[in-house]
């Protein structure tokens, strides 16, 4: 069968792709709403940074599967990685809504964080592959709409249930259905897509500043993804600034707003909104990535998500409505800059390299969870929750300003 790239000769596929990431996405919806409270309401407990715990474990351990994702799908086939994904997430939902103890939530985190890492990061990369370098906007906007916008759905028919049935276990039977479905749909119908990465790779001329025309080892690609080329030093650390707001809302936001008199229906709204602007966004932010370009989209974006804490952290509205209203804007926000960031590591980075390279960008993004759940706890401990908003949009702020400063477009080069 010919190997061709583009997303009109790939289409079966690529959408099939999306469908399973919008059970991968769903995966972490389980968690937005009720894991928190369950933690304080049924576990009782009293810290913060415990209760915080669980977002530690998933962002730690994602961030190094992510990491070694790219290698394991260059070693094992793309197919292969995703299953495994699957495979380390079927017990998730199962822990969640039976674990007797904390820890238990702790261990269903950790194997979230391995599944998550695994199973996502195939579904960007296998993307990537169908579709070349002239629609990569695009391609990761479809993938992070499915994605994100099933976590917002998620999140809110969690919410729903909880309110009408308790925190446990019903809430968590959709994640046992997930977990069937995105298995075998990766067994049965997913095709791996590694010989489009070897064509795109074999389509790309040498150029005269001697890029790298072989693959260069791990450690190679995570000195240059992460402080050596300066386009993608700046994009690693907007995606860690960016989930470092996403950790930070997962764990603040539905204690804060149980505190403020909202229910459980009005926390899952809050936290519903926020994933679904950003899923949904995306479907039109990716491919004006591909029109204006990467960076306006990430430094803008990073400046519309600072308003989103503006509003939230200093209470303009009513406590139900600054939430809504700030989650439209952090979800907005993050819909511009989500697909440009990943568009410019695929621009900037080789094809016999770019997943390896992906996998760092990664591992840095999906640090921030692990930075927002720690920072939120410990300065929500010391001065209050609402104080982990205000921390959040100040360095959010800080992150855009460095981009805007250190970024150069890498557009250009993606559609020679």
């Amino acid at each position: 069968m010919e190997i061709r790239l583009g997303l009109k000769e790939n289409w079966k596929q690529f959408t099939l792709l999306v469908l399973v990431n919008m059970l991968v996405g769903g995966m972490v919806g389980l968690e937005r709403t009720v894991v928190p409270l369950v933690g304080t309401e049924e576990f009782k407990i009293g810290s913060d940074v415990v209760v915080f715990s669980f977002i530690i474990a998933f962002g730690v351990v994602k961030a190094f599967t992510n990491l070694i994702s790219g290698v394991l799908a260059d070693k094992y086939t793309r197919k292969r990685v995703l299953v495994l994904g699957w495979f380390a997430g079927l017990p998730v939902p199962f822990l969640l809504a039976w674990g007797p103890t904390w820890n238990w939530i702790i261990a269903a985190n950790i194997l979230l964080g391995i599944s998550q890492g695994l199973a996502w990061s195939m579904t960007v990369n296998m993307k990537i592959d169908l579709v070349g370098p002239k629609k990569r906007g695009l391609a990761m906007g479809l993938n992070e709409a499915a994605g994100y916008g099933a976590v917002g759905l998620t999140a809110l028919l969690t919410g729903y249930l909880a309110s009408q049935y308790g925190l446990r276990p019903q809430p968590f039977y959709i994640g046992i259905f997930y977990a069937i479905a995105g298995l075998v749909l990766s067994i049965l119908v997913i095709k791996d897509t590694r010989r489009h990465a070897q064509l795109e790779s074999a389509l790309i001329a040498t150029t005269s500043s001697g890029e790298q025309t072989h693959k260069p080892n791990l450690m190679w690609v995570f000195r240059e993804t992460t402080l050596k080329n300066r386009n993608l030093f700046a994009v690693s650390q907007a995606g860690l600034i960016n989930n470092l707001n996403d950790g930070m809302s997962w764990g603040v936001f539905p204690l804060l707003f149980l505190s403020a008199g909202v229910g459980l229906e009005g926390i899952g709204w809050i936290k519903a909104v926020y994933p679904v602007v950003w899923g949904v966004g995306q479907i039109v932010t990716g491919p004006l990535a591909d029109r204006i370009g990467r960076k306006p989209l990430i430094v803008w974006g990073m400046f519309v998500q600072v308003l989103g804490h503006i509003v939230i952290g200093f209470r303009f509205f009513p406590p139900l409505a600054s939430g809504l209203t700030g989650s439209v804007l952090l979800g907005l926000g993050t819909a511009m800059v989500y697909p440009a960031l990943l568009a410019a590591v695929s621009d900037a980075a080789h094809p016999s390299w770019r997943a390896s390279s992906l996998g760092v960008y990664r591992f840095w993004r999906d640090i921030g969870y692990a930075a927002g759940a720690v920072m939120s706890g410990i300065v929500a401990n010391f001065l209050g929750l609402v104080w982990a908003v205000h921390i959040a949009g100040l360095v959010t702020f800080l992150s855009g300003v460095l981009v805007w400063i250190k970024m150069k477009e890498t557009m250009q080069r993606s559609i020679q």
